[in-house]
């Protein structure tokens, strides 16, 4: 069978999830950043559309040309240092007549449809793992070139989830460690110089409050401003004025608890944590190895995603520019969480 039905109520309960934290991003956007719409609806709309058309396929279809995506993936990471859009110094983004795309979100779920199929199935061996390793290496470097840290960073996580569903000598778990330990400091030498002022300020935002610790002190205030019930739709001081930078994407969650407070991001939260355990759960309901390493490294993007972005809203973590899967406003984000979402309700059985 190449085409799956929808029709069992765990995969509606699923489905209702995705749908839940949809609206309650368009909800919450529409107060926050009005200045979005109806473009970002479109986005919605169309995301939704993608998720139902990958949802039809199932995974085996995908894995046939998961080589194809992979070079696919090379050609659309290498097009914005050659026809990007420059934007604050960085070339992220394509240009596609009134719109943009990011390359970098896009090729996500098709770099990792390539390395699920590449690393699963079969005794993972030493050499197989090392060319896995420099394989790698050549999506993450482009990406981390333009500079995109925080997708850079989503897109090793999820590398590092296929890895550990493949079949393997956990041992080789001590050369991935000693692999990002190399890293490190190349991934430091290319960092851009805003990047590497948001690692030494998040130690002490303090110390620079109207430099690099602004954003972090802005978010912080935002978030223990919103107390129990918020300050309602429309009438947070941090985010309707603007002092919180990057309101409706990195600085989403920061948004919500001030209008919506304590308890809308609880209900956030809760939301967010039930996609994240039926994605667990669907680990197991696939006998298709491809499959489940697939899934599995999704579940660690999004679970990192959750755990980085509030973080660092509430100033536990350095600010790396990673958005609220589903909720964060951004089309091409959007698209590839929703295109993977589909892929994975594809895959199960």
């Amino acid at each position: 069978m190449f085409v799956k039905k929808i029709n069992e109520p765990k995969d509606l309960v699923f489905v209702g999830i995705i749908l839940f934290l949809l609206l309650y991003s368009v909800f919450v956007l529409r107060s926050i950043a009005p200045f979005l719409f109806p473009t970002y609806l479109f986005y919605v709309i169309f995301s939704i559309v993608i998720f139902f058309l990958f949802s039809k396929v199932t995974f085996n279809i995908f894995t046939l040309f998961s080589k194809q995506f992979y070079i696919g993936s090379i050609i659309l990471l290498i097009l914005p240092v050659v026809i990007g859009q420059i934007t604050r110094g960085t070339f992220r983004w394509i240009n596609l007549g009134p719109s943009t795309i990011q390359p970098s979100e896009i090729v996500r779920p098709f770099l990792f449809i390539f390395f699920s199929n590449f690393l699963a199935g079969e005794d993972l061996k030493i050499n197989k793992f090392i060319k896995s390793l420099l394989l790698f290496l050549l999506p993450f470097i482009l990406i981390l070139i333009q500079p995109s840290l925080g997708v850079a960073v989503l897109t090793a996580i999820g590398f590092f989830g296929i890895i550990l569903a493949s079949n393997f000598d956990k041992k080789y778990l001590v050369i991935v460690f000693l692999s990002l330990l190399l890293v490190i400091p190349i991934t430091w030498s290319i960092l851009a110089p805003y990047q590497k002022q948001r690692v030494m300020t998040f130690l002490n935002p303090q110390s620079d409050p109207l430099g690099g610790g602004y954003n972090s002190m802005q978010s912080m205030i935002a978030v223990g401003s919103g107390k129990f019930w918020g300050r309602g739709l429309g009438k947070g001081v941090q985010t309707q004025l603007a002092f919180l930078p990057e309101r409706h994407t990195d600085f989403i969650f920061a948004s919500i608890s001030e209008e919506l407070g304590f308890f809308g991001a609880i209900v956030l939260i809760i939301g967010l944590l039930l996609l994240l355990y039926k994605l667990a759960s669907f680990i197991n309901r696939t006998s298709d190895l491809s499959a489940r390493a697939f899934i599995s490294g999704l579940f660690f993007v999004l679970l990192v995603q959750v755990i980085v972005h509030i973080g660092m809203n509430m100033g536990l973590l350095p600010i790396t520019g990673i958005t609220l899967p589903l909720i964060s406003a951004g089309g091409s984000s959007l698209i590839a969480t929703m295109m993977s979402l589909g892929i994975v309700l594809g895959a199960i059985h």
